[in-house]
């Protein structure tokens, strides 16, 4: 069997393999695997205790229960990359070398990176200071550098969006200069509704109003303020626009909208009241005499 390994693999490479002391490589395996595997047993416990010290917090405010979920969220990425830390010096320090002047030259390495590192620098501060802030947390949903959604993940260096088409954002920390944070206090919804000239606008805003005393009642556990029907607000070219303007919870305002116009069409089947839409005349000569045709677009 030896002759066979001579021959595929050299003299020389056998008589390396042969001087190789198997036992301690194995044993060093083995050492390594559970270094690996007690490290990740730390994590998860780490995680659980996380988890159960941010427990207590599940039952406050919906702002500030997203706030500790990004806490959460930090301090398990924290932990991690302090145990990947400690497990690699731990095994580099088992087969001898020397962490010490890895980490000094690691300084001097880092000092001249970092003038190149400007970006990644950025990054790091500015999303302290979005922390530090509270300018966002995870679950609001904010637009910054020209993108919308809702936060799923930040973290020191990046900030991870998801967008109503399901698409995920990843934007530097670096690159937020203007934060526009739509889940901190109460939004407007606001529906504006035409109806015909020939229509009696007293009695218009009197259906319109009934209308919002239903929507108040029927969604009062979303809509913190009205619905208030404030009048007219422009003369179309076919049409009297009258506003109709709510507050309501934080990411609802989409929703009463769309209801507050359901309910309007509703009502104004029921009582008759015309929503007009585009026409045109179209006139015919036959004979001499002129025929009018009136049909919608």
């Amino acid at each position: 069997m030896e002759e066979i390994w001579k021959t595929v693999l050299g003299q020389s490479t056998v008589n390396q393999l042969l001087a190789i002391d198997w036992g301690k490589v194995i044993a060093s395996s083995i050492r390594v695997l559970l270094i690996i595997a007690l490290t990740f047993l730390v994590m998860r416990a780490g995680s659980a205790a996380v988890d159960r010290f941010f427990n207590k917090w599940d039952k406050i405010e919906a702002v500030e229960s997203r706030r500790v979920h990004t806490l959460r969220t930090l301090m398990k990425s924290g932990l991690r990359y302090t145990l990947y830390f400690v497990a690699l010096v731990t095994i580099l320090n088992m087969f001898g070398v020397r962490v010490e002047a890895i980490l000094a030259g690691a300084g001097v390495v880092g000092l001249a990176v970092g003038f190149g590192a400007q970006n990644l620098v950025r990054d790091v501060i500015t999303g302290f200071f979005l922390l530090l802030e509270d300018q966002f947390a995870v679950g609001d949903y904010i637009t910054v550098a020209g993108v919308s959604g809702t936060v799923e993940e930040m973290g020191l260096r990046v900030t991870r969006l998801r967008d109503f088409g399901g698409e995920l954002h990843i934007i530097p920390n670096g690159q937020i200069i203007q934060v526009t944070n739509h889940s901190r206090g109460n939004m407007r919804a606001l529906v504006e509704v035409g109806v015909a000239y020939e229509e009696n606008l007293d009695r218009v805003i009197d259906v319109l109003q009934q209308v919002c005393e239903q929507a108040a009642r029927d969604m009062a556990d979303i809509i913190a303020e009205g619905p208030h029907v404030l009048g007219v607000v422009n003369f179309g070219q076919s049409d009297v626009v009258i506003r109709i303007i709510a507050y309501t919870k934080p990411m609802q305002q989409w929703y009463v909208e769309r209801e507050l116009r359901r309910l309007i069409k509703e009502a104004f089947d029921r009582e008759g009241i015309e929503i007009p839409y585009p026409r045109r005349v179209v006139l015919s000569m036959s004979g001499g005499a002129k025929h009018g045709q009136i049909s919608g677009w």
